[in-house]
């Protein structure tokens, strides 16, 4: 049947699946290039992931980093992502980040006056030793934003992960700040300015916002003023193709009911990954990963992937997420550890009570070790200097541990290290002498195990008044054991595509009318992650690639 003979019950140039800022973007971009474009989401709040996560954005030599004196060589970038993603992906798509990143950020500026951004000052790429790496870092976030400015759609922004004290928001750049603000002047500085901030908020009668509600705040106020639809509670059924196998439409479910939308140009599948599917996770996921301790979106069970791959679409990474290391509380919510690894006086231990890795490397480089080596279970390692001196699991220098992480096992705490040993349920004298190696490095400057510190990722969370920020010795008890899970951000595998972010199928064959991007897709850093907001910055991009790409069609 032809989609002019199909029963349609809405019809639309151009359908996107999911409201994150993949979608979101390549909404704008439709919409730019002239299509009548709709957002459809599967949850009754808009943001996806993104609203739940620090709201970087991974795009080298973007306008804003051009004009602090930060841009890059097309030659440098490309040899960075060669060393860091390898062969892992097609080099075209790698081509096609580089190339259209820089555009997709420009045209957000100049588009609409709500995309507003600032740079992470000093936030390191990932690998910052490795060729075209940069020490201070190539990510930016969105400036902060007033969200009462969305007026009835202010309601409906998916709500944060934790909640924070009315009138506080705090940028990333503030954040790494606040971590030290026992311990340096200027966190103490940026502590007061926050503060005040938070008054003026209050006093003014804002809602002011920062992170990843900010960059969807921000894309959701762009789509308004383009006049571009939004409906929620409408999640994808199925695709819809022609007698040539072209995607002309979708199914989903709206009001109750099965309602058809047809697509004149293509759909774009930015609906996620497969996180909360346990099913999948327990078919593609690694042992020690299978379970689920994600901090994405709950609505995410991997509904583009599952659609896409029914007309014949090829998957790839599906082994793989972006993983974190994280632990789940008492109250349900698995809340990540980013920060806390790279504190001194704090170590990280398996189940013989040895360290295996670095603690403060990359989240994804540190779970890949994890995983590899069976270790498991895991624990976090901290004396009661480090507890009065750094926030540890959002709990701030000083404040107790709730009583309910106390009764549920999730923290141990004893005097001595033997008994902490014994506590965990790890060989005593393993434990120890764990920590008194741990200590002979502390004490030298220099971790011959694992290089821990010599990065400059590993430092950016560090303690700069410490003459080696990563590392000092634990020797002050009580001592606390955190017990650390293989979380996630959200899984890597998904929908294959190409360089205009079209779905193929397991021959290369493009299926036509059909793109995506995000987590649906398979993720254009491959296995790594090149630095903060390498998730969000490649989903906007292919999003706006994507969306480009149908309206030439």
């Amino acid at each position: 049947m032809s989609a002019s003979e199909q029963s349609w019950d809405h019809e639309v140039d151009f359908l996107v699946v999911g409201s994150g800022c993949g979608g979101l973007t390549g909404a704008l971009a439709a919409k730019d290039r002239g299509l009548d474009t709709l957002v459809i989401e599967k949850a009754g709040f808009y943001g996806g992931t993104t609203a739940l996560s620090g709201g970087g954005v991974w795009v080298p030599n973007n306008p804003l980093l051009v004009r602090e004196g930060l841009g890059d060589s097309r030659a440098d970038v490309r040899t960075y992502l060669d060393a860091v993603v390898g062969d892992r992906v097609p080099s075209k798509n790698l081509d096609a980040f580089i190339d259209e990143g820089p555009k997709t950020l420009e045209f957000l500026e100049t588009s609409s006056r709500h995309m507003r951004f600032q740079w992470c000052t000093g936030y390191s790429d990932y690998h910052p030793e490795q060729p075209g790496g940069r020490p201070a870092g190539r990510t930016i976030e969105p400036l902060p934003v007033n969200l009462k400015e969305l007026g009835e759609d202010e309601a409906l922004l998916r709500p944060a992960a934790l909640a924070t004290p009315p009138g506080l928001f705090i940028t990333s750049k503030d954040f790494v700040q606040l971590n030290m603000v026992t311990r340096t002047w200027k966190a103490k500085w940026t502590a007061l300015l926050t503060g005040v901030r938070a008054v003026k908020a209050i006093v003014l009668r804002r809602n002011m916002d920062t992170l990843g509600r900010a960059l969807i705040a921000r894309l959701r106020l762009a789509l308004k003023d383009a006049g571009v639809p939004l409906w929620l509670n409408t999640p994808l059924q199925s695709l819809v193709t022609d007698e040539s196998g072209a995607v002309v439409g979708a199914v989903a479910e709206k009001g109750g009911r099965e309602f058809r939308i047809r697509a004149r140009k293509g759909v774009l599948l930015a609906s996620g990954g497969f996180e909360y599917n346990l099913d999948m996770r327990k078919r593609y996921l690694p042992e020690g990963g299978k379970d689920n301790f994600s901090a994405a979106a709950v609505e995410n069970t991997g509904d583009g992937i599952i659609a896409g791959e029914k007309l014949g679409a090829a998957v790839d990474l599906m082994d793989d997420a972006w993983w974190m290391p994280s632990f789940l509380r008492p109250d349900g919510i698995n809340q990540v550890l980013v920060s806390e690894r790279s504190i001194p006086r704090s170590i990280i231990v398996d189940q013989h009570g040895k360290r295996f890795t670095n603690e403060a490397s990359p989240y994804v480089t540190f779970v890949h070790q994890q995983l590899a080596g069976g270790h498991e279970p895991t624990w976090f390692l901290f004396d009661h200097k480090a507890k009065n001196r750094y926030p540890i699991g959002g709990i701030m220098p000083g404040q107790k541990f709730p009583k309910s992480w106390l009764e549920s096992g999730l923290i141990q705490t004893a005097e001595t290290i033997e008994d902490l040993a014994a506590k965990i349920d790890v060989p005593v004298s393993a434990l120890a002498d764990t920590v008194q190696r741990y200590n002979g490095f502390a004490r030298a400057g220099r971790d011959e195990d694992f290089d821990r510190g010599v990065s400059a990722y590993d430092n950016y969370y560090g303690d700069p008044s410490l003459p080696q920020p990563t590392l000092d010795v634990l020797d002050k008890g009580p001592f606390y054991a955190l017990r650390v899970r293989a979380g996630d951000l959200g899984t890597k595998g998904g929908l294959v595509y190409n360089d205009k972010a079209q779905v193929l199928r397991a021959d290369g064959a493009v299926i036509d009318g059909l793109y995506a991007t995000g987590n649906t897709s398979a993720a254009v850093m491959g296995n790594d992650y090149a630095g903060a907001g390498a998730t969000i910055g490649p989903a906007m991009v292919f999003g706006y690639i994507g969306a480009r790409h149908a309206a030439e069609a």
